[in-house]
């Protein structure tokens, strides 16, 4: 099985995290974000995964100058511009060579966190001779995604992509695919094109969608929210058993308080702060009697003697928070 994994995107929703640091590389729990979810592909089989590369492309290249992405063969190709989804689909389809094997393959959206099971999915795609087949995933307000509507047995019979409320449905599109060669036939060369709101509702007209509803383990990690929330997850032990979220290359004063927090390897926590609920990253600075709540503080970055960092602050890499200052909901620096 090979894979196309998308992470070509702007990151718009992180930023300034992401200002010089693509979405996808951005650090979970002390490996980029990538890895957790090409290792997760891994289990299932899949041996050669495609980035679908564009914005800070250098960054993903540099990291994997072997081509290898945890135990896995790595390919990556370059948009010259941005294509969309379907269109960044046939486009690494094609630059990758994997339309030589002419097999079922696999796509992603590279910010994504899932534990499905990517077997089961391809048993459902085989038995019912689907074109593709997409997860599915239950969600309480899915006005911001593409909904799905499916018949008994798990044909797909509409694709909504955000729309208006009520929706058809709660099930949504979760962001992994998979699909035969002749999906790829369906996208037009030359011009950016979206799979949501194109390719899928085109196939579902046809009878050619398929789809599985499984609630798993899911996130979007590309808010604030979630980027952390992936993280604490881990440190709860909600994927599997509770992992430890300080380095033992950090250094915590004896008199900080750390609590259900990720700090990284040369990140500095002063003596009288206090970090929770947050992501310290490599080489931060949280100097004495700060605090730093449900936050995240990038690389390099300072937060100054005194200073409260709260509620979903971002504190991108290498900038500083003035020693005494009040942050909450804000974006460091804000003009992004």
């Amino acid at each position: 099985m090979q894979a196309i994994l998308l992470v070509g995107g702007f990151g718009t929703r992180l930023r300034p995290l992401t200002l010089t640091t693509p979405k996808q590389m951005l650090p979970v729990l002390h490996r980029p974000m990538v890895e957790h979810v090409v290792s997760g592909l891994a289990r299932h089989g899949v041996e050669r995964v495609v980035l679908a590369l564009g914005y800070h492309d250098e960054a993903f290249r540099s990291a994997y100058p072997g081509g290898r992405c945890a135990g896995v063969e790595l390919c990556c190709v370059v948009e010259s511009e941005p294509l969309d989804t379907a269109g960044a689909i046939r486009f690494a389809y094609a630059a990758s060579g994997m339309e030589d094997s002419r097999g079922t393959f696999l796509v992603a959206n590279g910010d994504v966190i899932t534990d499905l099971d990517v077997s089961e999915m391809l048993r459902l795609h085989r038995s019912a001779g689907a074109e593709a087949t997409i997860h599915l995933i239950e969600v309480e307000d899915p006005s911001r995604y593409g909904v799905v509507v499916t018949e008994a047995g798990g044909r797909v019979s509409a694709f909504v992509e955000k729309p208006p409320r009520p929706a058809p449905s709660n099930w949504i599109n979760a962001g992994t695919y998979l699909m035969e060669p002749s999906v790829v036939g369906r996208i037009d060369g030359g011009r950016r094109v979206s799979v949501e709101r194109e390719i899928f509702p085109a196939m579902a007209a046809d009878g050619t969608l398929w789809a599985l509803k499984h609630n798993t383990y899911w996130v979007d990690a590309g808010t604030p929210q979630t980027y952390l929330r992936v993280q604490l997850d881990l440190l709860d032990g909600r994927r599997g058993p509770a992992v430890a979220g300080v380095s033992p290359e950090a250094s915590v004063d004896p008199g900080a308080v750390v609590e259900r927090s990720v700090v990284m390897a040369g990140a500095v926590v002063g003596e009288g702060s206090v970090v929770r609920g947050s992501a310290v990253h490599s080489s931060a600075v949280i100097e004495a009697g700060a605090q730093v709540m449900d936050s995240v503080v990038g690389s390099g970055a300072t937060v100054g003697q005194g200073a409260r960092v709260t509620d979903g602050t971002l504190v991108g890499e290498h900038f500083d928070v003035e020693p005494g200052a009040t942050l909450s909901e804000a974006r460091v620096p804000g003009a992004v």
